[in-house]
């Protein structure tokens, strides 16, 4: 089989330079929208001028290059990577009941001190400070493997190391704050995340703890409330966002949000209430107060005012442990459903064999092949540079990935039947095997809300989707800004667009070898990714301003390019894994497999592109204000009421 060679690299308009004007016209906001936006978009990093694969679909680039040859671990890697793996396999299936933890609502004190012994909770901090030290493709395969036994372990083990004290000291720590933390956490000393408050979820400009310096300045003391603590009631040691006194920036006043590490035995700390939740029951989430807790100013992460930065840098790596746990799940589930299609006779034939059951196979099977190759591709990206920009990538990932394992799980539950929604207990009880899927789907519907849910998700690609246009022509638009100003601005859009829009309709150049069977899809793929520029570029000009409030739309752009990534993720894998197979009949198998992925996902994308011209969003807007405004009340007559 011959290779796939990527398309030569076209010509490409360059943007006008970024000036450093306001692209974004706030003059018809509210005061906390302002805030709220000002405070986000100083946050941001700026995204490279290459761009990532991901952000350059939305400008119709298709750069195959980057993702063909699929990336490989090194042997020494891999080698790594199986030796913790078996360890922690023997460890989960020797000492860990998932059933046992789901019904007490505890993860044993044993089991905790078993993964410390194991490393299981300093996975990427370096030997030299106590950790393992190993490549983010194997967190992500250990994510995996936990998320494929027990939720509780694998969320207990994720939030520590990938939104808790490590990661966000792996990225921005100094060298003393390492030295002092890191260790620790690596010996098994938990770790946890404060962001979120009674108030306040994906809007940080609303914070409402505060961190006040000391008249020396060498101290900060913190009060607030932390909501949704996850290792909260287990941490040492916590990374808590607060605001901190606002500076003038621009000659404007700005809110600060200061990010630091709080060591949980501080006098002032309390946990006022543990949370508990229909999935995840051993959770150890609640909420944290804060009463005068007294922090050195050397506990400060990245800078004072750099805390909302901290966050989300950590969230674009961290999240990505989400779709690996969630692939994980994702192939149990298979495994259940696999073997009770063929095992389950009914109308003379095993349930398999009957079409409706095996298009959920099929779809499953697909799907699972897409979820590890995107996350796989994106880790490598980390392994290659632990501060590489995959912020559309991850998000991609998580929001992708948790909604596949959510149809996954559901899929499996109407495979099983009534043996699905029974539990594993009542199972066991009556001498079935104990299959938990009801617990595998009280564990799973979290995954497409926290770490930013899935609305959040498609709201945070868009705005990174569109950067680049606001950065040509957000000037225009603004209406803040003076005359002159749009006037210049409106001649460098005009020469960009003038030499990027033609060429979105243009046959791109180079090839993809046509006698490969998954060129075609990759063919597809990249004029797709052309289509799917011009049509954002045809709503920009349609709608304006106005595009930002198109929320339901711009997530069709959204959905269109994760899945533009997830088809060429799946191709590009596949490609690897042709060439280390070993049998034709293996080769066919995954050529099969990949088949039907792209034919679904090409069919996906039809749907999304038909419901940008053909939708009911305004009749649906509209009615919902008529809800909310009580004009339709009578619609819940007949109930018990709350009152």
């Amino acid at each position: 089989m011959k290779t796939l060679e990527p398309p030569t690299m076209e010509p490409r308009p360059t943007p006008p330079a970024d000036d450093g004007a306001q692209v974004i016209d706030t003059s018809k906001m509210n005061a906390g929208q302002r805030a709220a936006l000002e405070l986000t978009e100083s946050a941001r990093d700026a995204a490279s001028e290459k761009g990532s694969f991901a952000a350059n679909l939305f400008m119709g680039r298709y750069e195959l290059d980057r993702l063909l040859p699929f990336p490989a671990q090194s042997h020494e890697d891999r080698d790594q990577g199986d030796a913790f793996l078996a360890r922690l396999d023997a460890f989960l299936r020797a000492n860990v009941d998932p059933d046992e933890i789901d019904r007490t609502g505890e993860i044993p004190d044993e089991v905790i001190e078993g993964l410390a012994k194991l490393g299981a909770f300093g996975i990427k901090i370096s030997p030299q400070l106590g950790g393992l030290g190993l490549s983010q493709t194997n967190y992500c395969r250990a994510a995996v493997l936990l998320g494929s036994y027990c939720s509780n372990l694998a969320a207990l083990v994720s939030a520590h190391q990938s939104i808790g004290v490590p990661q966000p000291l792996i990225l921005f720590g100094t060298d003393e704050q390492k030295a002092k933390w890191l260790p620790r956490c690596a010996k098994g000393e938990i770790s946890a995340f404060a962001l979120t408050e009674p108030g306040v979820g994906s809007d940080p400009a609303t914070l409402q703890t505060r961190a006040e310096p000391t008249a020396d300045g060498q101290h900060f003391v913190i009060n607030g409330e932390k909501l949704w603590c996850t290792n909260g009631l287990k941490a040492g040691v916590l990374v808590v966002m607060a605001q901190t006194p606002p500076k003038v920036v621009n000659g404007k006043e700005r809110k600060q949000v200061t990010a630091f590490i709080v060591d949980m035995d501080t006098l002032g700390i309390e946990i006022a209430h543990r949370c508990r939740f229909m999935g995840l029951r051993a959770l150890y989430n609640g909420v944290v107060r804060f009463t005068d807790v007294k922090v050195p100013r050397a506990n400060i992460v990245l800078g004072e005012g750099k805390g909302l930065k901290v966050a989300l840098s950590t969230l674009n790596t961290g999240r990505l442990t989400l779709p690996a746990a969630c692939t994980g799940l994702a192939k149990r589930c298979l495994e259940v459903s696999r073997k009770w299609s063929a095992e389950r006779v009914q109308w003379g034939a095993p349930i398999g064999k009957h079409a409706a059951i095996a298009d959920k196979l099929g779809r499953m099977a697909a799907n699972i092949f897409a979820m590890e190759a995107m996350t796989l591709y994106t880790a490598s990206l980390v392994d290659r540079d632990k501060k590489a920009d995959i912020r559309l990538e991850a998000a991609m990932c998580k929001l992708w990935g948790s909604e596949r394992a959510w149809e996954i799980v559901d899929d499996t539950m109407q495979i099983r039947g009534g043996r699905g929604y029974e539990t594993a207990q009542s199972l066991k009880e009556r001498g079935e095997e104990p299959i938990a899927v009801e617990r595998f789907l009280r564990d799973c519907r979290i995954n497409t809300i926290f770490e930013g849910s899935s609305e959040i998700m498609r709201l945070f690609i868009a705005r990174e989707a569109l950067d680049p246009h606001l950065k040509v022509a957000g000037a225009v638009l603004n209406s803040q800004l003076p005359l002159g100003v749009r006037a210049t601005a409106a001649m460098k859009a005009g020469l960009f667009y003038a030499g990027w829009y033609p060429q979105q309709w243009l046959p791109s150049l180079g090839s993809v070898d046509a006698t490969s069977a998954l060129a075609k899809h990759l063919k597809f793929a990249r004029r797709t990714a052309k289509k799917l520029a011009r049509s954002l570029y045809h709503a920009m000009v349609l709608n304006g301003p106005k595009l930002e409030k198109q929320q339901v739309l711009l997530g069709r752009f959204v959905d269109i390019g994760t899945e533009i990534f997830a088809l060429t993720a799946t191709c590009a894998r596949a490609e690897a894994k042709l060439k280390e197979a070993k049998s034709l009949e293996e080769k066919e198998s995954l050529l099969q497999l990949v088949e039907c992925f792209c034919q679904q996902a090409r069919l996906r994308i039809a749907r999304h592109f038909d419901g940008l011209h053909h939708n009911a969003d305004r009749a649906g807007y509209r009615l919902a204000q008529g809800v909310i405004s009580g004009r339709l009340g009578w619609l819940e007559d007949g109930i018990v009421a709350r009152r």
